[in-house]
């Protein structure tokens, strides 16, 4: 009888001895699932079972008879909080932390070691059927509360799992379509959440997306799974794949895919035996791999707790608390809001979403809760002394009701009341993982409600509930005031409540622009794609860079929200280093209740050599303040986050300029503004003899020594010499060096020029990322 192997810490040497133990086929075995929700345990080796789940707004934990990927079969009940659309909207990188803390207990206490979480794909089009999966359309705004997110969940010993990787903005096709992203727009919008959340969290696994990226599949992408995320970024974990999104195992290996998901009956291992043994992989590529695996499955479960439990009120209040700071009041005329909840009125409360709640979306993140709260009861115990009366008003997901009669009965009702409470919204089948949506209505049965209902009682608030931005234009001017609750979690009947009577004040703040139309979005002319491509067309246009650079009207602006108080703000002033920027700013609450203020800093870049977005977010914070009470609060803006992403050098740099600092309460409403000189970066572009004299005056170095050989040129030539900002000044100005020196009317010779690319030469050429 041998002796059972002992306890292998979770060290990259330990676990490449634990590896080491397995023999080829076991290697193939380990990085593959071994069931649907878990991998292959190895008791010789010492490697145990490792468990996946899905989340990220709940736990949603299965048996492996009933498994599941697209949220068809039940789940053990977990805390169901809002999904991150609504997480989003409190702009608070606390809250996420907190919120991923919970969900860390709550897997310790079901025997979850990962989480498939968080989604930081950015909201390109919002007809993206998984948007309220996601949180923003910005990356600076995504990049933040996904690494909350992940460092609170993994200080339980819990592995995150950021998804997906990379460039999957839509769901039509997801399985195969290619993302077509040009390089700068892939750096600057589509991957810097991805960055952001690796170098600061180092989530423990990193999951491949299902679609391609320029044509390759994200989990055979070498250039994406390893010379990027681990090369240039550094990544130390696992990359497990989407459930499924293997195509060949051996190539997907090859490429950085450690973990394919889930079981492949038996395929895929055996693909990779048969790649080892005929030469086409290298065993030690495999041996990597399967360390990388059980150094994961080692770490995860030596934070195990057998005895783990959490406190079921306590998240629930939690989630109550992140649903009330992620509800957007949009719109609040005459202060129609707070009701008085002492007041000896009537109130009808319209709309089957009270009585029935859309509290999450469809598909692989729908979670069981462990209780429900719906806003019609919770109304009426926050209003003991109104009148409530409640009308259905409309059918969730019926078109075969009676909506004449159901119609009829609400305005009714309306007629009756000193103010109605009108609960519209998107019906589950409306927004789904799995498909997008075709457009940005509300049903029409809701819309014909909210039109005869305003005619019947014009004093009418509206409260939604959608994963996705909704068009309001149709509409909005009918009603006094408008709160988006989109999707609250399990708790969001109580919190909708506590806003409605002022028990909470409205403190979210849109991480998303809700435009007048779907043909003013930035992706209309190119989504959902053709023939297997979606062409990102618009490149770094996206979201409120889109709509505030071209100045396009909107509904309401990227991080606007109103309160039930008021804030001034004053005495900016700002200081710079090394590091980049540290911005102070004094904020006042001016009104008559506590509240948070949710300070935004957006640079802008004047004078800039390339295009660039009119502002883009740099900083943050949701900051509270009591009544009369001021605070001064310092955003820090880091020397990289000014950089863009230099296509000719192949390099993130910091253009040398006076930026622009503009700080207020929503991308249109900013309240101060000053400048700040920022040295810049030399770039690493090469030069040539073949470059144009505007490529050449654009260089820091290049521009003056390039200048003093024109001087020469234009006192050679006097008069005819093209004076600056003439038709033939612009045309030399897109000819190449090499072209000059070939007119026999200029002065100027092959020798010069090689004697200006040795200034060049010469100079030391610096990085964003070598300072």
């Amino acid at each position: 009888m041998t002796d059972a192997p002992k306890p292998i810490s979770a060290t990259p040497g330990a676990a490449q001895e634990a590896a080491a133990r397995l023999t080829l086929d076991e290697k193939a075995a380990l990085t593959t699932g071994a069931s649907w929700w878990a991998t292959g345990s190895f008791p010789h080796a010492g490697i145990p079972e490792m468990r996946l789940s899905d989340g990220p707004h709940g736990l949603r934990l299965q048996d492996d008879e009933r498994a599941d990927h697209l949220g068809i079969n039940g789940s053990a009940p977990a805390t169901c909080f809002p999904p991150a659309v609504t997480l989003a909207s409190s702009w608070d990188a606390d809250l996420a932390e907190r919120v991923g803390r919970a969900l860390g207990r709550e897997c310790l206490a079901h025997g979850v070691h990962v989480l498939l979480g968080p989604g930081i794909n950015i909201k390109r089009s919002p007809l993206c059927g998984r948007n309220f999966e996601y949180f923003s359309e910005d990356p600076f705004l995504s990049g933040v509360l996904g690494t909350a997110w992940v460092k609170g969940l993994q200080a339980q010993g819990v592995g995150a799992s950021l998804k997906h990787f990379a460039a999957n903005n839509q769901e039509n096709g997801r399985m195969s379509v290619s993302s077509d992203i040009d390089p700068r727009a892939l750096r600057e919008i589509y991957l810097p959440a991805f960055r952001r959340v690796v170098t600061e969290a180092q989530p423990w696994t990193v999951m491949c997306a299902y679609n391609r990226l320029n044509g390759v599949h994200s989990s055979e992408n070498h250039w994406l799974l390893t010379d990027l995320l681990r090369d240039e970024w550094g990544y130390e974990g696992v990359v497990v794949s989407d459930w499924g999104a293997v195509l060949d195992r051996a190539r997907s290996l090859a490429a950085g895919l450690d973990l394919e998901m889930p079981y492949s009956s038996g395929l895929g291992p055996a693909r990779l035996v048969d790649a080892v043994n005929s030469g086409e992989l290298d065993e030690k590529t495999l041996d990597v791999s399967a360390a990388r695996v059980a150094e994961l499955a080692l770490k995860v479960t030596a934070h195990a707790d057998p005895d783990a439990g959490y406190d079921r009120d306590a998240h629930h209040a939690l989630a109550r608390e992140a649903a009330t700071r992620g509800a957007v009041l949009l719109k609040n005329d005459n202060e129609l809001l707070p009701l008085d909840p002492r007041a000896d009125i009537r109130i009808a409360v319209l709309g089957e979403f009270a009585r029935t709640p859309r509290y999450q979306g469809a598909g692989s993140s729908k979670v069981t809760p462990t209780r429900l709260d719906d806003a019609l009861t919770a109304l009426a115990l926050a209003a003991p002394s109104a009148r409530i009366d409640f009308a259905p008003g409309f059918p969730v997901d019926d078109p075969e009701g009676d909506l004449a009669a159901l119609r009829d009965e609400a305005v009714r009702t309306a007629r009756a009341a000193d103010v109605v409470l009108l609960f519209l919204g998107l019906p589950p089948s409306f927004e789904s993982e799995g498909y997008d949506r075709d457009h940005l209505e509300l049903p029409a049965a809701q819309t014909e409600l909210l039109a005869a209902v305003t005619e019947a009682n014009p004093n009418t608030v509206v409260i939604l509930a959608n994963g996705g931005v909704v068009r309001l234009a149709g509409w909005i001017d009918r009603v006094p005031a408008v709160l988006e609750g989109w999707l609250l979690g399990q708790a969001g009947g109580t919190a909708t409540a506590d806003l409605l009577f002022g028990t909470a004040n409205p403190s979210g703040r849109l991480a998303e622009t809700i435009p007048l139309r779907l043909a003013d979005t930035p992706a209309f002319a190119d989504w959902p794609g053709e023939r297997g491509h979606a062409r990102y067309g618009e490149g770094i246009f996206v979201g409120y860079r889109h709509y505030d650079t071209r100045d396009l009207e909107v509904s309401y602006p990227f991080g606007h929200g109103l309160s039930y108080t008021t804030f001034e703000y004053t005495n900016l002033r700002v200081t710079s280093g090394d590091a980049g920027l540290d911005v102070t700013v004094s904020i006042t609450n001016t009104g008559p209740r506590a509240g948070h203020e949710v300070v935004q800093a957006y640079t802008r870049a004047p004078g800039s050599q390339i295009r660039r977005p009119v502002r883009e977010l740099r900083a943050f914070a949701a900051v509270p303040l009591a009544p009369a009470e001021t605070r001064d609060v310092t955003l820090h803006i880091a020397r990289a986050d000014l950089a863009h992403f230099d296509i000719g050098a192949d390099a993130w740099l910091v253009e040398g300029l006076d930026y622009g600092i503009e700080v207020g309460a929503s991308s249109r409403d900013i309240r101060v503004t000053t400048s700040v000189t920022i040295d810049g970066d030399t770039p690493t572009d090469v030069l040539s003899a073949d470059s144009t004299i505007g490529e050449w005056r654009a260089h820091p170095v290049g521009g003056p020594a390039v200048e003093r050989l024109l001087d020469r040129v234009r006192k050679a030539m006097g008069d005819a010499y093209p004076q600056k900002g003439s038709p033939r000044y612009r045309m030399i100005t897109g000819m190449r060096l090499s072209q000059l020196a070939k007119l026999p009317i200029v002065p100027l010779g092959f020798d010069d020029i090689e004697a200006l690319l040795a200034v060049v030469r010469h100079e030391p050429v610096r990085s964003l990322h070598d300072a």
